[in-house]
């Protein structure tokens, strides 16, 4: 049946597809068991050897009222599933780290400008908005704020925006003592052996295509039990994932993305297909629609309850 699932997941890339935005579903739990591991390390093997998938909230799983980048919309999420969160981190004027996936605050804020020639203060006076472009009542946090809020909740994976130091982001997680629950998001070998250097013991994501970009981070120094490869977000490639297996390291694959996403075709044709997108070897799916993924991920895991609960223990 899981064979089948996958040939009708994949058949789907081939089909054409709408630009209908589906509905964020609503918690159905009062609270979900924590993604909040002791050892980061440990719980990605865990996750590999387990063979179990976890779900990654893009931008921190935004909803109708639930902005993205919101702490708000943090607990949102991880009131309901299990999941990593994954936030994006960018630099004020005076030198704050606050989470913005824009260059501008002009679509997912009451403001306008850009966000490296704003002061915190000014950032932090407008208030967020949601997918739709609802004012809500939420602010944007800081890193710092952020670090603070995720201790004892969940994982941030933290996607540096373009022009934001390395160096900060480093000392901010430091100071926060968050280094067991972070990931540093890279998409260049460059700023992986960068991170790497600064902070040995970090876990980062890499983008990684093909097997010859692992002997390139071996090459660099980069301890590979410190990387997870980021596998993009086109379609599985089992063959791959089986590789980078075999090397120890846990593969990442997004389903999310604008009108021609697997997020969309699965909302429009069926959840199942996270399910078996995971059995190509997927340790962490990163979903618009993180609360459909893992409800269905967990589904079709073949265990009493979400496969992956057994790592946090």
């Amino acid at each position: 049946m899981r064979a089948a699932l996958l040939a009708g997941a994949l058949a789907m890339a081939l089909s054409a597809c709408t630009s209908q935005v589906p509905t964020a579903a609503a918690p159905d739990a009062p609270a979900a068991a924590r993604a909040t591991p002791s050892d980061l390390g440990a719980f990605f093997d865990c996750l590999r050897e387990a063979s179990a998938t976890i779900v990654a909230a893009h931008r921190g799983g935004p909803a109708p009222g639930y902005p993205e980048n919101a702490l708000e919309t943090f607990a949102r999420t991880t009131d309901a599933i299990p999941a990593l969160l994954e936030v994006d981190v960018a630099l004020t004027r005076d030198g704050a780290l606050v989470l913005m996936h824009d260059d501008t605050v002009d679509r997912t804020t009451t403001g306008q400008g850009r966000v490296r020639e704003l002061t915190l203060a000014e950032i932090q006076a407008l208030r967020l908005r949601d997918e739709r472009g609802t004012i809500t009542g939420a602010r944007t946090p800081t890193l710092a704020q952020a670090l603070d809020w995720a201790a004892g909740k969940a994982v941030l994976e933290l996607d540096v925006k373009r022009g934001t130091p390395f160096e900060r982001v480093v000392d901010a997680v430091r100071a926060a003592q968050a280094e067991e629950r972070v990931v540093v998001i890279v998409y260049s070998l460059r700023d992986a052996i960068v991170v790497h250097r600064l902070a040995p013991r970090l876990m980062l994501s890499v983008s990684n295509d093909e097997t010859r970009d692992v002997q390139a981070l071996t090459d660099a120094g980069v301890d590979l039990s410190r990387v997870l490869a980021w596998t993009g977000i086109e379609e599985p490639n089992a063959a791959l994932n089986v590789s980078l297996r075999a090397r120890g390291i846990e593969v990442l694959f997004g389903t999310l993305g604008g009108s021609g996403s697997w997020d969309r075709r699965f909302a429009r044709e069926g959840d199942e297909g996270y399910a078996a997108f995971a059995e190509t070897g997927l340790q962490v799916i990163a979903s618009d629609r993180p609360v459909d993924a893992h409800g269905a991920i967990d589904a079709g895991d073949g265990v009493d309850g979400w496969a992956g609960a057994a790592c946090l223990r």
